[in-house]
């Protein structure tokens, strides 16, 4: 039992090791055992965590669609893609540490990957918020970024432990517990108004 949970431990330090040289291979490359493989796999650990005057730095995104109303006359309504909180208790953005072996934009989008199960074009950096841990005394220095999806995974990293649900942006409001994060949803509605032609 000691050698599994040693080849195990081994195991996962070695796919977390080599994750961020797999994700840049173009995914027609690898064949299609690795390819799962590696979309499965969700970092774990601080070890490459990024943090600037005391500040652990967070990043994430607010995945949104456009969805046709029923009604020929009515314009397209924006939807945006709500996770459960890994303690089953609200819904959230995916979001999580930004590390040092990534731009800020890759980790947000590897963070929305593992924890929503989907992948899209990224735009314009919202932010920054600043807010205290509710586990322990750090301090974070958060950024959002939209995300128009493109793509939703069958499998993803952490498909088993979260669900993920299109809602409505009045719906969003009410059920994102993160103050923050429902001022990131603000600022993108903001926004869409001001140019809803253009990408942010």
């Amino acid at each position: 039992m000691r050698n599994l949970s040693f080849y195990l431990t081994n195991l996962t330090s070695f796919l977390n090791f080599l994750f961020p040289f797999l994700i840049k291979i173009p995914s027609k490359s690898l064949p299609v055992q690795i390819e799962t493989m590696v979309s499965l796999v969700s970092r774990t650990g601080r070890n490459l965590q990024r943090y600037e005057k005391g500040f652990r730095l967070v990043v994430g995104c607010i995945p949104y669609r456009y969805k046709k109303s029923q009604e020929p006359t009515s314009v397209e309504e924006l939807e945006v893609l709500v996770i459960s909180a890994q303690n089953g208790q609200g819904m959230l953005f995916p979001k999580g540490g930004w590390e040092n072996d990534e731009s800020m934009e890759e980790a947000a989008m590897r963070e929305t990957e593992e924890e929503a199960g989907v992948i899209g074009v990224v735009e314009g950096k919202l932010g920054p918020w600043y807010y205290k841990s509710k586990r322990s005394c750090i301090m974070h220095e958060s950024y959002m970024f939209p995300l128009l999806v493109q793509e939703e995974l069958d499998s993803w990293p952490e498909s088993k432990i979260r669900e993920r649900r299109w809602v409505s942006i009045n719906e969003a409001r009410e059920v994102c517990h993160n103050w923050w994060m429902r001022d990131a949803l603000e600022e993108l509605v903001r926004r869409r108004r001001l140019n809803p032609q253009a990408q942010s």
